[in-house]
């Protein structure tokens, strides 16, 4: 097995169960972050990310931007309603603007 490959698949591995501690964020998909500040590129890395369960990305987000969650959840929301962030990233935009429309229309 080729040592390079082993290497990738442990990114993957690390991705799915909440990379360690001091991990880089995935790389921006849009390229130019648009105006967007570190933090709000960190929260979208964030959310791009599957996870196993609701424990292991707070814990992410805890270690990996030093908020706690209720705030990173504020500033997700502010996020979603920013064109920057919209142009950075409209799948992972849109797909959570979907998400928050339907538990929207459900209450």
């Amino acid at each position: 097995m080729d040592a390079g490959h082993g290497e990738q698949h442990d990114e993957g591995r690390d991705r799915a169960e909440g990379a360690p501690h001091g991990s880089a964020p995935d790389p921006a998909p849009g390229g130019d972050a648009g105006g967007l500040s570190e933090r709000d590129l960190a929260v979208l890395a964030l959310e791009r990310q599957s996870w196993p369960g609701p424990g292991a990305k707070e814990r992410a987000v805890r270690e990996r931007l030093g908020i706690t969650p209720t705030r990173y959840y504020q500033l997700l929301n502010v996020l979603l309603d920013d064109p920057r962030a919209l142009a950075h990233d409209p799948v992972t935009v849109n797909r959570l603007r979907r998400l928050r429309q339907a538990r929207r229309e459900r209450r």
